[in-house]
């Protein structure tokens, strides 16, 4: 059973950075796209960024290009989400996801961890 267990979250001023992490365990990174989504109170979850494990393929949304970086190391098996010009827009729960390309093995979402912005 895939497990993600993301960290690093916490309360900073705007301007600031933090880095997320993405413990992934239980089964084989590899054949996964990785991905960190967020989602603000009142509002849906929506895509940050996405890292191909396999050949580091990356995606941005738009509103996090040029500040928010993703990355993976292969020998902790975790992903990261640097970010860094941090807006109070950018308060939200931040979520892990593994996704299978094509849906040939099930999905998993981790639990959370809370990013908060002050102006």
């Amino acid at each position: 059973q895939v497990q993600l267990v993301e960290s690093g979250g916490g309360l900073v001023q705007a301007g600031a950075s933090l880095r997320l992490s993405c413990a992934f365990s239980g089964g084989d990174a590899s054949t996964y796209i990785m991905a960190w989504f967020r989602q603000a109170p009142g509002k849906e979850r929506e895509f940050v960024a996405g890292i191909r494990w396999r050949d580091d393929m990356i995606n941005y949304a738009d509103f996090v290009k040029g500040r928010f970086t993703i990355s993976k190391d292969n020998v902790k098996n975790a992903i990261y989400l640097q970010m860094n010009s941090l807006k109070p827009e950018d308060t939200a729960v931040y979520y892990c996801r593994a996704e299978s390309p094509g849906g040939v093995l099930p999905n998993y979402w981790g639990n959370g961890t809370q990013v908060t912005v002050s102006s």
